[in-house]
């Protein structure tokens, strides 16, 4: 078995450890036994614990090391075609295949960070959040403060991220024929984009009146 090999079936035991019992309470004894391999095998391949968490982490949303290549686009696009262009590979990377236990894992992450989090993020998450601020830029008037636009950020990643953590509840809310017709990668993408170019004031046709509130006068 090649060192490629052994380094693949160690992340794969240890993902189902990790999501089962979290960091603490998950042993390298048992997840060098679930992958059939030495005990000095973590220590020889991933130099510890903690950073054979990050890497099973790592794994986990991204297997074969696809997602985290920059996005591209001509030089001329326009910024609304940048932001298309974002979200549909926002869109593939949270629909991709992944590890039946990521999710888990996941979600147990973001409720109960380890010092691994931080890492993700400046490894993984903060290019693409700085590349998705700088289309805002473009977008938005340069008035709009940074926190606003960091909001707005959020609120594009999160529509995308819903898909993705609460998958199962999608499928119980939603019939089958529904999910595969208006649900996929294509048609999410379209529906979250224009669903924020509304928000932004671009995309005037979807976007829904707010009714003008008004108030009694008070008795005096």
């Amino acid at each position: 078995m090649s060192k490629d090999q052994t380094r693949r079936r160690i992340l794969e035991a240890a993902g189902p450890v990790f999501a089962e019992k979290g960091y603490d309470a998950a042993t390298v004894r048992e997840i060098c036994s679930r992958a059939g391999v030495n005990l000095a095998a973590v220590n020889y391949y991933f130099g510890s614990k903690e950073q054979l968490y990050v890497e099973t982490l790592q794994y986990g949303r991204d297997p074969e090391g696809q997602h985290d290549q920059p996005l591209t686009w001509p030089a001329d696009a326009a910024p609304e075609d940048k932001l298309r262009l974002f979200i549909e590979g926002l869109v593939r990377q949270m629909l991709g295949e992944r590890a039946p236990w990521h999710r888990q894992l996941m979600l147990r992450e973001i409720l109960q960070p380890t010092g691994a989090c931080r890492q993700l993020v400046e490894r993984h998450f903060r290019a693409r959040m700085d590349q998705l601020l700088g289309i805002l830029d473009e977008i938005l008037p340069p008035e709009v403060p940074l926190s606003r636009r960091q909001q707005i950020a959020f609120s594009i990643v999160g529509q995308a991220l819903y898909y993705r953590v609460a998958s199962e509840i999608v499928k119980f809310l939603v019939d089958e024929d529904q999910r595969q017709a208006h649900f996929g990668v294509d048609q999410l993408a379209a529906h979250i984009l224009d669903f924020s170019l509304a928000a932004l004031g671009l995309h005037p046709g979807l976007a829904v009146p707010r009714p003008e509130v008004t108030h009694e006068p008070l008795e005096p």
